[in-house]
């Protein structure tokens, strides 16, 4: 099985930043943790990999911590994930 390649957005980026910077370890290493295996496996692992509804169809969300989320697309056909958020709650968007 490929792996995944990993796509993130200008915003993820910004987003990202402010994790590191924070300086929180916890969510940082679980930002880690998370990226790594959503080369391997988009669908399960850490983070409680739950598919969106509604608006945010077709969307994934994993826990960074109690307040953060991580927010992204897959796409099995050109085995890529698209990362759009990492800051807030996929209900605040």
């Amino acid at each position: 099985m490929n792996n995944y390649k990993v796509i993130k957005t200008k915003q993820v980026d910004k987003d990202l930043k402010k994790h590191f910077k924070s300086g929180h370890k916890a969510s940082i290493k679980r930002i880690e943790q998370i990226f790594i295996e959503l080369t391997k496996h988009p669908y399960s692992g850490v983070g409680n990999p739950k598919a969106l509804k509604y608006d945010l169809s077709g969307y994934w969300s994993r826990e960074i911590n109690e307040k953060d989320r991580l927010i992204y697309r897959v796409d099995d056909e050109i085995i890529t994930v698209s990362v759009v958020s990492a800051m807030g709650h996929y209900d605040d968007k």
